[in-house]
């Protein structure tokens, strides 16, 4: 399909290719159960994500091991499936509640938080209650918390980079907006020495992929990608964090057709770096 050109003449096949760039060969299962390393703070959930599941895989396990590293016992139930968020981007509302229902009959209700490190699932599941009635559905949508929002309280032991690393940190939509997290991710990225955080200009500016709009409206989400990535430029930045696979994946693509020298990583993979938790 790349050698016929057929991406360049249908926008929307390029933005699903780019996806198949990172897509490996069936990732590892993730452990069900992982203690927190020393005294325990308590019980978390995760949610493995229907697009880290497959596509980032290292950022699942870098999230397992920095939260046991925090203290935090971690679940990862077994049965869980898709959020549904991308139903609810595409308005599919009741394909959204049978998914989110699902998801919730999958997790343990003896957990104090249910922890993603998809800023779209997080976003959908803590508003499930919104579209899906029980007391169930309340319990965790009040539960849901970004990864970050974990770790900015504890006191991970930190150790410099190998090389000294200029960041900058893009505000995903469904992070900054759908749940107002914005300091803990820049705290967090803040405390590991050897790295310097630049701000970016207009952070919480879409990047264009805004779950599936870039799917749906190549056009416009690529005027989009354009700005963030002059924006972007401005920081000298080649280093970029981002808390959603879907802002990852549509930067790193519009780097790479443009020929910039970018590399996109999520805050976790910096973090896990720096614990020294990193790794297969």
């Amino acid at each position: 399909m790349r050698a016929s050109g057929l991406l360049t003449r249908v926008p929307p096949l390029a933005a699903m290719d780019a996806l198949l760039d990172r897509a490996p060969e069936e990732p590892e299962p993730l452990p069900e159960y992982v203690p927190a390393r020393g005294r325990s703070r308590g019980r978390v959930a995760m949610l493995t994500g229907c697009v880290q599941r497959h596509l980032f895989a290292d950022v699942n396990r870098d999230t397992i091991r920095l939260l046991s590293l925090a203290g935090w016992d971690v679940v990862v139930p077994r049965g869980q499936g898709c959020c549904g968020a991308l139903d609810l981007h595409a308005g599919r509302v009741d394909a959204f509640r049978e998914r989110a229902g699902a998801l919730t009959a999958a997790f343990p209700e003896d957990v104090d938080w249910i922890v993603t490190n998809a800023a779209g699932c997080g976003a959908a599941l803590r508003e499930a209650d919104h579209w899906l009635a029980g007391a169930a559905t309340v319990r965790l949508a009040a539960r849901v918390r970004d990864v970050t929002e974990l770790l900015v309280d504890g006191d991970l032991p930190l150790q410099p980079l190998p090389e000294p690393l200029t960041v900058t940190y893009h505000d995903a939509c469904h992070l900054a907006h759908g749940q107002k997290v914005r300091a803990a991710p820049r705290a967090l990225l803040a405390r590991i020495p050897g790295l310097r955080l630049v701000e970016l200009r207009d952070s919480d500016l879409c990047c264009g992929s805004a779950g599936i709009y870039n799917i749906l409206e190549p056009a416009m989400a690529d005027q989009l990608l354009d700005l963030k990535l002059a924006r972007i430029a401005e920081t000298g930045a080649r280093v970029v964090a981002a808390g959603n696979p879907g802002c990852l994946v549509q930067i790193a693509r519009g780097a790479r057709e443009r020929g910039l020298d970018l590399q996109l990583v999520h805050p976790v993979t910096l973090l896990a770096r720096a614990a020294g938790v990193s790794g297969p």
